[in-house]
C-alpha cells in the first residue's frame, strides 16, 4: 500500500487565490469559500484506491454548492466513514491515467479564529474516553523519544492554552519550512533534529510535544486559503494540530502560528499515516496535482451554478 505525497508534483496558485477584507466589527461578514482540488495519477494495472479528499461532514450545514467529484475516466465509486469519521471514497484506477477533479463552495464566518486564552488542560483521569488515543505515541509521533525534553522544555510553563502556544512557537521557530527537503517518511523526532520540513512536519512534532505533555492532540489536513494573508507559496492541502482543552478541542497551527480565516477540515487522525489524501494499494505515479481555495462572491457562485445547469 502507497500514499500519495502532495508536494511530488506542484503547480502555480490559480490566479483567482488573493487577499480578502477582513471585518473588524464585532458583526462577522459572511464569507463564501471556493475549495477544490485536481488530482492526476498513473498505474501500470487496475488498482484499488481509497481516497480522503472530501471535507469532513460537520460542516455540511455550510456547503453552498455541493461537491462533485468526477473521474476522467469515468470509474464507479462508493463512500464509507473509517473509525476517526472521516469521508473516505472507495474506486479502482483503470490502466493509464486517472484524474478526480473536485469542486464546491463553502460558507464561512470571515474573521479569523479567536483564541481561548482561559482554556484549561483537563486530568487525564477527567478525559473522555475518545480523546485517549490521542495521548499515545503513533506511527510518526514517538512520545517515547520526545517525553524527556517537552518537560524539560514546556514542564514550568503554565498549564492550559499558553503551553500549547508556547509548544507552538517554539515548533514555529525550530523548523525551518522548505518543500525540497520534503520526505513522506520523517517523523517527530527526525523532523526535531533536523531542523527542516513542511506543514505535516510542524504538526507533527508540535502534537507530539503535547502528548507528552498529557495534553490530548490530533491530525488535521484540509484547506486553507491565503485569504487576509499574503500570498507565499502554491496552493496545497495544510496540515495542522487540534489540542483538547477544557470541553472542546481546539486548531493551532504551528506552520503559520497566527489566527487564519476560513480553515476547511477534511480528515482527522493521530498522525498522517492514518488520513493519507490517497491510499493506493499498488504502484501509482503522481502527475499532476492542483489545488484551489480562495474567496468569491455571491454573484460568482450564482454565476458557476447557472454555467453548470446550462
Amino acid at each position: 500500500m502507497t500514499s500519495s505525497a502532495t508536494s511530488a508534483t506542484r503547480t502555480n496558485k490559480i490566479e483567482r487565490s488573493r487577499y480578502s477584507n477582513v471585518n473588524d466589527t464585532k458583526d462577522a461578514r459572511l464569507m463564501l469559500i471556493r475549495y477544490g482540488y485536481e488530482i492526476k495519477i498513473n498505474c501500470e494495472q487496475p488498482t484499488a484506491l481509497v481516497c480522503l479528499l472530501s471535507i469532513n461532514a460537520e460542516r455540511d450545514g455550510d456547503i453552498r454548492v455541493p461537491e462533485v467529484v468526477v473521474t476522467e475516466p469515468p470509474v464507479a465509486m462508493s463512500l464509507y466513514h473509517d473509525l476517526f469519521g472521516n469521508v473516505c471514497r472507495r474506486l479502482v484506477a483503470p490502466t493509464g491515467d486517472l484524474t478526480i477533479r473536485s469542486d464546491a463552495t463553502i460558507e464561512d464566518s470571515g474573521v479569523p479564529e479567536p483564541p481561548a486564552y482561559d482554556a484549561r488542560e483537563v486530568p487525564i483521569d477527567a478525559l473522555p474516553d475518545e480523546c485517549l488515543v490521542y495521548l499515545i505515541g503513533s506511527r510518526y509521533c514517538e512520545t517515547d523519544k520526545l517525553s524527556q525534553t517537552a518537560w524539560d522544555m514546556f514542564g514550568k510553563t503554565p498549564p492550559g492554552w499558553g503551553r500549547v502556544q508556547a509548544v507552538c512557537d517554539f515548533v514555529h521557530r525550530h523548523i525551518k519550512f522548505d518543500y525540497q527537503q520534503a520526505r513522506s517518511t520523517r517523523t517527530a523526532f527526525e523532523a526535531f533534529n533536523e531542523r527542516v520540513g513542511v506543514c505535516r512536519d510542524y504538526a507533527h512534532l508540535a502534537l507530539t510535544l503535547c502528548r507528552c505533555l498529557n495534553i490530548p492532540a490530533r491530525y488535521v489536513n484540509g484547506h486553507l486559503g491565503d485569504i487576509g494573508v499574503p500570498v507565499v507559496d502554491p496552493m496545497d492541502f495544510s496540515a495542522w494540530i487540534e489540542v483538547f482543552l477544557g470541553d472542546r478541542w481546539y486548531a493551532f497551527d504551528p506552520r503559520n502560528n497566527i489566527p487564519r480565516i476560513g480553515r476547511i477540515v477534511v480528515a482527522r487522525g493521530r498522525d498522517a499515516a492514518d488520513i493519507p489524501l490517497i491510499n493506493s494499494f499498488g504502484p501509482h505515479l503522481l502527475k499532476s496535482f492542483r489545488v484551489w481555495t480562495y474567496e468569491v462572491s455571491n454573484s460568482d457562485v450564482a454565476a458557476s451554478t447557472a454555467s453548470a445547469h446550462a
